[in-house]
């Protein structure tokens, strides 16, 4: 299991544990956390699982790329370099705490 660390838009933080495999978005919602209105289910076209990655685990993460790098010019809320669609980070290993940010809307 591996614990991430999730930020929401009031400040509280949350530890989160999630298997290799789980994306980002999964792992987030599994816990009950509120944020994400996901409401593609997961695929990549709707830009309502945004998120920030912290920019010391940036290095963790490849860039966006294809759809998802589309996609995030449809956020609600600005887009930034640390900006991930959270539908699209399947967790590995390397991602041993990382840390994301919720903006404060997903609309």
């Amino acid at each position: 299991m591996l614990n991430i660390e999730v930020v929401m838009a009031d400040g509280a933080v949350h530890e989160v544990q999630a298997p290799v495999g789980q994306t980002l978005l999964q792992a987030v919602l599994n816990a009950g956390l509120d944020g994400f209105a996901a409401e593609c289910g997961g695929c990549c076209v709707c830009a309502t699982c945004h998120c920030y990655i912290d920019e010391k685990d940036l290095a963790k993460l490849a860039s966006p790329q294809g759809d998802e790098d589309q996609m995030l010019d449809f956020t609600a809320t600005e887009r930034r370099p640390n900006s991930r669609l959270s539908c699209q980070v399947k967790l590995e290993e390397g991602h041993e705490g990382l840390r994301i940010h919720m903006p404060d809307r997903q609309y």
